[in-house]
């Protein structure tokens, strides 16, 4: 690859995922103080009321949780939203990291409905192309429900 050529693979969002797709893992921040999670990574100071601290470490979250709650999105939302033409519904899925004590919020795979998922359903993190543009295929981040 020359120094002009970019990977055929980019994140849709750089830094808040790693890209290693037999590994992938959100990229949140930890309070080194209170040892609180966050996510997205990026945070100033500790939005843990009850701590001051302004120092953290950048960590791989849990690349599995279970699903706290779900629904789908029969419209295409507005810019910058990224959308296939025509628009194609999707699902969501706000996930419970247990590690982290935390609920992320994500789209579930390509041809995962509604109909195919249940509250408490244990869910792995995977990558998929979110959109393309000029050749290049951008990742995002999905749930995938375990086997």
């Amino acid at each position: 690859m020359s120094a002009n050529e970019l990977p055929a693979e980019l994140p849709a969002i750089e830094g808040w995922f790693s890209m290693d797709k037999a590994d992938a893992h959100l990229i949140g921040s930890q309070c080194t103080q209170c040892k609180t999670y966050f996510f997205p990574g990026n945070v100033s100071y500790c939005r843990n009321p009850v701590c001051e601290s302004s120092e953290f470490e950048s960590v791989p979250l849990s690349r599995e949780g279970k699903i706290w709650s779900y629904t789908d999105a029969q419209y295409k939302p507005p810019e910058p939203y990224i959308s296939p033409d025509p628009f194609e519904s999707y699902a969501i899925a706000a996930v419970e990291l247990e590690k982290e004590k935390m609920i992320v919020l994500g789209q579930l795979a390509k041809g995962i409905t509604v109909d195919d998922v249940k509250t408490g359903m244990d869910v792995e993190l995977k990558l998929q192309t979110l959109f393309s543009k000029d050749g290049q295929d951008y990742l995002s981040w999905v749930w995938q429900p375990k086997s």
